[in-house]
C-alpha cells in the first residue's frame, strides 16, 4: 500500500526557516516525480515546487529563491527547505507523487497524496 507521510510543519516567525519532509513507502520512489502543493483556507490548492525522477527541479514564481526541493532516493524521502518565510506562506503543505517524467500543473494528474502538514508563519 502506498503511503506518503509529511512532517516538519509548525509555527515560525516571518523571516524564519522550516524544513518539511515527505516519507514515501509502498512505491518505487525513484520512478516517481515528486511535488509539493499548498492550500490556504478559502484558496485553491497551488503547486509549490517539485523534482522529477531524473533530478530536475521546478518552482512556483512565488517561492523561487526562498524554497528548495530535494529528494533522497536512498531514504525514500522528499524535502522542502523553506527560508525567509512570509505570512502568505501559511497553508497546509502536502506532498504528491506522479509516475511521470514531469511535474503536471494540475493536482488531479498526480497518483498519490499525503495528508498534509500545517505551516503557520506569524509573529
Amino acid at each position: 500500500q502506498v503511503q506518503l507521510v509529511e512532517s516538519g510543519g509548525g509555527l515560525v516567525q516571518p523571516g524564519g526557516s522550516l524544513r518539511l519532509s515527505c516519507a514515501a513507502s509502498g512505491l518505487t520512489f525513484s520512478s516517481f516525480s515528486m511535488g509539493w502543493f499548498r492550500q490556504a483556507p478559502g484558496k485553491e490548492r497551488e503547486f509549490v515546487g517539485g523534482v522529477i525522477w531524473t533530478g530536475t527541479r521546478r518552482y512556483a514564481d512565488s517561492v523561487k529563491g526562498r524554497f528548495t526541493v530535494s529528494r533522497d532516493n536512498a531514504k525514500n524521502t522528499l524535502y522542502l527547505q523553506m527560508d525567509n518565510l512570509k505570512p502568505e506562506d501559511t497553508a497546509v503543505y502536502t506532498c504528491a507523487a506522479v509516475r511521470l517524467k514531469m511535474l503536471p500543473p494540475t493536482p488531479s494528474d498526480y497518483d498519490y497524496w499525503g495528508q498534509g502538514t500545517q505551516v503557520t508563519v506569524s509573529s
